[in-house]
């Protein structure tokens, strides 16, 4: 038993049972015994280039040689942070973004919540204060992302640290429309997933998000498109906002910017966000910021990962691999042991395993996870009900397949209404 307090872990159970990954290439994995396994769900959704990427270890080893680590608060700076800012800043779906870099995507969150307040204060309206999220939503679990968790779960013994927040259905613009009549001159912000991603891989209904840009013009309520998942490739598109043609205020983005290699978040404000700070000294001062910020080091793997991005056309290859592992997946809705494949969407899919088989065995989902590592596939579980597919944008049409095939094993091997 190791001294290690696993993240989302029970640890009554993982203290004894701990799985030791030791090395990685592409979309596979080898623990400490030498077996080999796909990663189907590329750690937690990030390791968009793939695993053991030896130049982004060589541009980070560049930088600690030259410039290990330097603050970038007030005026101080360093290259590889304004080049990152830069070329990110060009990838948003408006122009002359400002960058503001966090350590990861809580943090993103939280500093997107607190600018939104900000941005009213200095606007004059500082009752403009509540949040809007989504049934199902997940914005990560600093004080704003604990508050705004459409998984209720993530609440469970806490509670909302911050009180001023309102939720929706996770596709019911009526119901938003609603809440902006009743609460409008309250509200500073909606925040949503282009695809809604820990809470069970949900893709927007047809029209929902021009719907809700809308109502966020006509009603003066900033929009946020949390990106953290699908930004930087997942989609097919450099971000979500592009696949569904959203045009934010502010985006919140991690995970894909440095493919996980080192911890990064970044909020991309519009300059509708920017003009109170930036325009006049003195005026708005946004007194916020992390010791990380800017991470010369941490940049450099973000610019290394761009690099390979566009030099070996990733976006392309999950535009052709999202129908490879549409078809690979669907034919999983067919065992009586699934009630849902969500798939179709960039290489994303869940498999929803029937309530039936849940209500008979509660523990059924993290048993399913664990017979597919049995098997060399490594995948996860989500929101207590589904199976996640989320892999290195570098995974093959053979690997998808065995996928599919250990899934089929596994769930086959699932008693319907009597558990494993």
């Amino acid at each position: 038993m190791s001294s290690l307090w696993h993240p989302f872990a029970d640890m009554a159970s993982v203290k004894d049972d701990e799985f030791v990954v030791s090395r990685g290439n592409g979309a596979r994995v080898w623990d400490e015994a030498g077996r080999e396994y796909i990663d189907a769900k590329g750690g937690l959704w990030y390791c968009s280039i793939g695993h053991g990427r030896g130049e982004i270890a060589d541009a980070v080893s560049a930088q600690m040689r030259e410039l290990a680590v330097y603050d970038i608060f007030a005026s101080t700076a360093n290259r590889p942070a304004i080049e990152l800012a830069d070329r990110v800043a060009a990838l948003a779906p408006f122009a002359d973004g400002a960058v503001f870099f966090t350590s990861g995507g809580s943090d993103a969150v939280d500093t997107a919540g607190k600018l939104a307040l900000r941005y009213w204060h200095a606007l004059g309206k500082p009752d403009k204060r509540t949040i809007v999220h989504r049934e199902r939503s997940y914005h990560g679990m600093n004080a704003y992302g604990t508050s705004l968790a459409g998984i209720a779960a993530n609440r469970e013994g806490i509670g909302a640290l911050i009180p001023d927040t309102a939720s929706v259905g996770s596709d019911d613009t009526d119901a938003l429309e609603r809440l902006f009549s009743e609460r409008g001159d309250q509200i500073a912000a909606f925040i949503g997933e282009p695809v809604i991603g820990a809470g069970g891989i949900y893709a927007p209904a047809p029209g929902y998000w021009r719907r809700v840009q809308e109502l966020c013009r006509a009603r003066d309520v900033l929009l946020i498109a949390d990106e953290v998942i699908c930004g930087f490739g997942r989609l097919g598109t450099w971000f979500g906002c592009h696949r569904f043609g959203i045009t934010p205020d502010m985006i919140t983005c991690a995970k894909g910017i440095t493919s996980g290699y080192l911890p990064l978040g970044a909020v991309i404000a519009s300059p509708r966000l920017q003009e109170p700070f930036w325009t006049t000294p003195g005026a708005a001062l946004f007194r916020h910021g992390y010791t990380y910020s800017g991470h010369p080091s941490v940049c450099a793997a973000g610019l290394a990962n761009l690099d390979v991005l566009e030099r070996e056309g990733l976006l392309e290859r999950v535009s052709r691999l999202e129908q490879v592992l549409d078809a690979a997946m669907r034919p999983l809705a067919e065992l009586p042991q699934v009630s849902e494949v969500r798939s179709g969407v960039g290489l994303l899919a869940a498999v929803e395993i029937a309530p039936d088989v849940r209500a008979a065995e509660p523990g059924v989902v993290d048993r399913i996870v664990k017979g597919c590592r049995e098997r060399g596939v490594l995948t996860r579980g989500l929101a207590g009900h589904s199976l996640q597919v989320s892999p290195a944008f570098v995974i093959d049409e053979a690997e998808i397949g065995r996928i599919a095939e250990v899934f089929a094993e596994t769930l086959s091997g699932v008693s319907v209404g009597t558990g494993v």
